[in-house]
């Protein structure tokens, strides 16, 4: 009689946020997890490998079978992704950097895991939303991240405007992140299309020696000089 395999399980495995030592951020089960697990889904391969080489030294990389989930991946790609774990093997999901699944390709793999009965396991880790809403002083009690505004000057005005409108009617800390290099042009923009009296968080380089937190009046930004060119940045308004 032919016996259905077990299922493996999908590890949602975080990464670190920047070149920094992975010890100084990740537990010890996210160690564990990348010792027994030899198949991955990732969205950049040599970043993957250098990440897995820097938690785990000893494994072979050639023993390594990964997968790429990144903007380029087919749809049709997804379900053969997770065939392994069909067949009783454990997978291990990697965001480029921080927590899968969050802002991240990952959660289409996360979702066809939980179609397919495949037992989902996330693992702690950096995430860079949840770490700057922490250090930012605003509302933890309610917040919404609302990813990437319009590229489109009026369009991005227009939402930044519904959104410091929408953080004011509900008490609600708004979130956004930005394209590292275009991150100077949307401080631009924040400066010159909220109140004065909104509070403005801007969160740069998390967990990294160049970290960078602070929580200023949009007025008092104004007289702040930041460069935040090219570094992974959160930015937080509120508006009372």
């Amino acid at each position: 009689m032919k016996t259905t395999p077990l299922k493996g399980k999908l590890y949602l495995i975080p990464t670190t946020l920047g070149e920094n030592n992975p010890d100084d951020v990740l537990p010890q089960t996210v160690k564990r997890a990348i010792d027994f697990i030899g198949t991955y889904i990732v969205e950049n391969e040599k970043t993957a490998r250098k990440f897995i080489k820097a938690i785990h030294p000893e494994k072979v990389q050639a023993d390594l079978k990964i997968s790429l989930l990144n903007k380029r991946t087919e749809a049709t790609e997804h379900k053969s992704m997770l065939s392994p774990c069909l067949n009783g093997e454990n997978i291990g999901l990697m965001s480029e950097a921080g927590c899968p699944g969050v802002a991240d390709p990952g959660a289409v793999i996360v979702k066809l895991a939980h179609e397919n009965g495949i037992q989902v396991v996330p693992l702690v880790g950096p995430s860079s939303i949840l770490l700057a809403m922490m250090a930012s002083g605003m509302n933890g009690q309610s917040f919404a991240f609302n990813g990437y505004l319009p590229i489109d000057k009026s369009e991005k005005k227009s939402a930044l405007k519904s959104f410091e409108n929408l953080s004011n009617s509900k008490n609600q800390s708004q979130i956004f992140i930005e394209t590292p290099y275009r991150n100077n042009k949307l401080m631009e923009d924040l400066l010159q299309t909220l109140q004065p009296n909104t509070l403005l968080c801007i969160a740069a380089d998390i967990t990294l020696p160049t970290e960078y937190i602070k929580t200023l009046r949009v007025a008092d930004w104004k007289k702040t000089k930041v460069d935040l060119h090219n570094r992974p940045t959160i930015f937080i308004i509120h508006k009372m």
